[in-house]
């Protein structure tokens, strides 16, 4: 399962929408048909890397989308999370 562009408006941060949005709770509804919930953010986007941390999600690899990417040390990271009971 792959979590895809998720973003809360500015005026709405802080008040633990994402954090409730990829909880453990939220997620496990999809265990019976998902091994795991995978995603990606960049290395620019500190707040989101620290959020999936804390909701138990591994960085499982990183790369460089591009040449011009990599000259800027710009990275991918992508996540997984696994769930319990999946198939």
């Amino acid at each position: 399962l792959e979590l895809k562009r998720m973003s809360v408006s500015k005026d709405y941060r802080g008040r633990g929408i994402s954090k409730a949005l990829c909880g453990e709770q939220e997620m496990s509804v999809f265990a019976d048909f998902y091994k795991a919930v995978v995603l990606s953010t960049s290395v620019v986007q500190v707040a989101a890397q620290r959020l999936y941390e804390g909701q138990g999600f591994r960085k499982v690899g990183t790369f460089s989308p591009s040449l011009l990417a990599t000259l800027f040390c710009f990275q991918v990271f992508h996540y997984r999370c696994d769930l319990p009971g999946g198939t």
